[in-house]
């Protein structure tokens, strides 16, 4: 049986919409749900294999997008909020309750600082940017992932439209590349 890489991908990709304006997302308590309003639409949509970022139960990827953070606001229950790990440059703010995370904040100098990360998943609503990458992906074989199985991941990816990286998309490579280029005035 073929591994499961996200319930957003598995049975194959939903197209957002370009005009979606946001909605929110809630995390996975009974009640009293942690809610986190988003001002619009996520960009830079995609699977992530890292061993960081929150997955869904039995999935290998999360899929995660990013959004300015003057977008993004605790709407409901902040109290239950936490940070996962103080000392990672992205900050994960997770429910104290079902640990689900609902958005990872950079306060560090980062080339993405000023982005919060975010999974449209949480969201009862439908038009978010669909997933456009897969970033990462040997990195589930860190976690504990048969690396004779890399194929069929990677093939599973391709089926679907996506293309598979080991680092970040060549786009947001070329955005760390030009912000360190900057840092260090070469550019």
């Amino acid at each position: 049986m073929a591994p499961s890489i996200h319930p957003l991908i598995d049975n194959g990709i939903t197209k957002g919409d370009p005009n979606f304006s946001g909605g929110k997302l809630y995390c996975h308590c009974p009640s009293d749900k942690v809610e986190v309003t988003l001002g619009g639409n996520v960009a830079h949509n995609h699977a992530c294999g890292c061993s960081k970022c929150w997955k869904p139960a039995g999935s290998l990827f999360s899929v995660v997008g990013v959004i300015p953070k003057d977008k993004v606001s605790v709407t409901a229950h902040p109290e239950k909020i936490e940070v996962v790990d103080k000392s990672a440059a992205i900050q994960r703010n997770r429910c104290k309750k079902c640990g689900v995370h609902m958005f990872g904040r950079i306060e560090v100098d980062h080339p993405f600082k000023g982005l919060d990360f975010v999974h449209v998943e949480l969201s009862d609503k439908k038009g978010w940017q669909e997933p456009q990458f897969a970033a990462f992906v040997s990195s589930i074989i860190e976690q504990g992932f048969n690396p004779a199985g890399m194929d069929e991941v990677r093939g599973k990816f391709k089926s679907v439209g996506l293309e598979t990286y080991d680092a970040l998309s060549p786009p947001l490579m070329d955005l760390i590349a030009t912000y360190t280029g900057k840092k260090a005035g070469k550019l």
